[in-house]
């Protein structure tokens, strides 16, 4: 695993996500995708520098054939011609989701959002009931790979 950016092998970008309570990943990958707050973005190696917002959504990144993917939740993402750094109030790997509880945190979530009450809690239910899809979401296709986590 390439400590910095600039023993990043050829052809190859170093993703970096970082939350507030700890750094969730560092690889080295050929390419990744990711939510930003104006539309979602792709990066191979050699992409422009640039500094976004990133919205809640789908972060993908690939080795090879391989896709992995997390659920982020707000934060920044910056670009380098080497490196991917992700910096996000919330992330979660797909292996860590548990499918069930992701499946019952959208139930409950659509409950609330039909309930209505002020606007601020209807708006809260909307967002609680957005991460809760994509969690369900992430949580599925790491199903579909073959290791989805039960426990």
């Amino acid at each position: 695993m390439a400590n910095s950016a600039s023993a990043v092998s050829e052809g190859k970008i170093l993703l970096e996500v970082v939350t507030p309570d700890h750094r969730l990943l560092s690889q080295e990958v050929d390419y990744v995708s990711a939510p930003g707050s104006e539309g979602d973005f792709g990066v191979l190696p050699g992409h422009c520098h640039f500094l976004t917002t990133l919205r809640i959504g789908e972060l993908e990144y690939r080795v090879g054939e391989h896709a992995e993917f997390m659920s982020v939740l707000w934060g920044f993402a910056e670009v380098t011609p080497t490196k991917v750094t992700i910096l996000a109030e919330i992330a979660e790997k797909a292996e860590d989701i548990n499918v069930d509880r992701a499946e019952e945190a959208v139930q409950k979530a659509q409950e609330r959002l039909e309930r209505g009450g002020l606007p601020s809690e209807v708006e809260e239910a909307r967002v609680s009931l957005e991460k809760a899809r994509l969690r369900k979401k992430i949580a599925g296709r790491h199903r579909q790979q073959g290791g989805a986590r039960l426990s």
